[in-house]
């Protein structure tokens, strides 16, 4: 009878057990990130469209550090894909730029229309 503290065939057994084990649970451990390569439009389409018809409105003025950490939590699958989907969010919620507005220019003001005469009966 071999013991477990002498080296000899009893322990070759285990070993190889062990070994196989440890190189099967190693591999089944790397998740794959399904998000990756996916532009920020995509990620909204194929996540949050469901219940959002559009991406507008969703940012409501957030910092993006904490609307990033905030999907990370809840929606995003890699801290990456949540950066990306925080700043597509804060673009779109971005007012429009102004087109007309230049620097120092006045809006231009319509005349105002003299009032209506009065009609006497």
């Amino acid at each position: 009878m071999t013991s477990l503290l002498q080296p000899g065939r009893g322990l070759i057994a285990p070993l190889t057990i062990v070994a196989a084990a440890a190189a099967l649970t190693a591999t089944v451990a790397s998740a794959q990130n399904l998000d990756a390569g996916k532009s920020p439009e995509r990620l909204f389409a194929d996540g949050c469209s469901t219940c959002h018809r559009s991406p507008r409105g969703l940012a409501k003025g957030r910092f993006s550090l904490t609307l990033s950490w905030f999907l990370k939590d809840h929606y995003a699958t890699s801290s990456d894909s949540a950066k990306a989907l925080a700043a597509y969010l804060q673009s779109v919620d971005a007012p429009p730029p102004r087109a007309a507005a230049k620097r120092g220019a006045r809006p231009s003001k319509s005349a105002p229309r003299p009032p209506k005469p009065v009609q006497s009966q």
